[in-house]
């Protein structure tokens, strides 16, 4: 007989792995344990590219047939910090107060044992849905995210595995349970720029061609641009100095060359290849005009993305609603997530926990709030399957 798997106890089970990014502990054998006890076909897949750690990854699905809904998360952590100033142990899975305590149970350990939760009630109730759920669980979000839901992805793509509608179980929420839906995310793009003048005798300067004061104008000039004001789904643009670097090991020698780094969140007005044409012509301009030359290298961890409300996303919006007394707003703001990656084979949208204690010292989640997030996502199953 079918049991329900309660999302407390798994919690706890997946918060006492101490999966530090990019190490595993345990935590996907968690998750695929879990699963296969609902009927679950898990596919563990693993990455690794030259020069990073290999990642553990889960594919499971239950189903054949269409439609398929996904859950997608992650089961690496952020580190501890400072491990005096914890009030618990962070691998504890410590409950007072009404709240669980440890690393990733608001990020995002907690959502998925609540997606699995709330799986194995409607698996019992309904033995034979028509259609499909997934799960896409990864253990590289929190890290550089190139062995981990990209590639994934990728290999679903290849082999024509539709996925239908996603859910990122992200914490979405800033303050209390059902304030916010992410419907998608600013892109985000990083430059290492370094510019190449002559070295030289500080007591000479015609002699030499300083890189420092190029740079800065460099800096000051790319800080100044209006990228744009927005628009009604995407806040505006925004480019900021991250970092600025002369390597430099006397103090009467003019450097050869200084460098910074930048790094932009993008809208949808633009994307990498338009902001990298219009940041190029500028570093071109002011060396050209002070003869000197530059390298530029760009990293992009991905484009923005938006899914646009459709009937899926106002159900999810009036559940939400239904359970928590809130009305959900769709929002695009934040960071980034490997939605961006999932948004190139299916329609995605983010909801979880709450952000407030994300990455911080005694990182928790109410029981409460557990236990709505369960409901939440096994009355969008019900209403899905309808």
């Amino acid at each position: 007989m079918l049991k329900i798997i309660n999302e407390v106890a798994l919690a706890k089970d997946l918060v006492r792995c101490k999966s530090i990014t990019p190490k595993n502990d345990g935590a996907i054998e968690v998750v695929a344990k879990n699963l296969k006890k609902l009927g679950f076909k898990c596919e563990v897949m693993e990455f690794q590219q030259k020069g990073t750690a290999k990642i553990k990854n889960l594919y499971a699905r239950l189903g054949k047939s269409s439609p398929n809904i996904c859950f997608a998360g992650h089961t690496d952590v952020v580190p501890v910090g400072d491990l005096k100033s914890w009030s618990v142990n962070p691998f504890g899975a410590v409950i007072k107060d009404g709240k669980l305590f440890g690393r990733g149970i608001s990020d995002m350990k907690g959502a998925i044992a609540c997606f699995i939760a709330a799986v194995s009630e409607f698996v019992k109730k309904n033995k034979n849905i028509k259609g499909s759920i997934s799960l896409l669980i990864t253990g590289d979000e929190e890290t550089i995210a190139i062995n981990g839901t990209q590639q994934v992805v990728k290999k679903l793509k290849n082999r024509k595995e539709k996925i239908d509608f996603c859910i990122v179980g992200e914490p979405t929420n800033e303050d209390r349970l059902g304030e916010m839906i992410k419907i998608g995310r600013r892109g985000s793009m990083t430059g290492h720029l370094t510019v190449y003048g002559i070295q030289g005798h500080v007591a000479y300067p015609h002699q030499s061609n300083n890189p420092s004061g190029i740079l800065v104008k460099i800096l000051n000039t790319i800080k100044e641009l209006k990228l744009d004001r927005g628009n009604k789904s995407f806040e505006p643009s925004n480019l900021e100095i991250v970092r600025m670097n002369i390597e430099n090991t006397a103090d009467n020698i003019i450097p050869a060359e200084a460098k910074a780094s930048f790094n932009i969140r993008f809208n949808n007005i633009h994307s990498s290849k338009s902001l990298k044409k219009k940041l190029n012509s500028i570093f071109t301009k002011i060396t050209k005009q002070y003869k000197a030359t530059y390298k530029i290298n760009y990293q992009v961890s991905g484009e923005s993305f938006l899914t646009k409300p459709n009937k899926t996303v106002f159900m999810i919006k009036n559940i939400i609603k239904q359970n928590t007394k809130i009305n959900p707003i769709l929002s695009t703001s934040g960071g980034t997530s490997d939605a961006r990656f999932i948004n190139n084979i299916a329609p995605c949208i983010e909801f979880g926990l709450i952000a407030k204690t994300i990455h911080q010292v005694d990182e928790m989640a109410k029981i409460s709030d557990l236990k709505k997030l369960k409901n939440t996502y096994l009355n969008i199953l019900l209403n899905y399957f309808k």
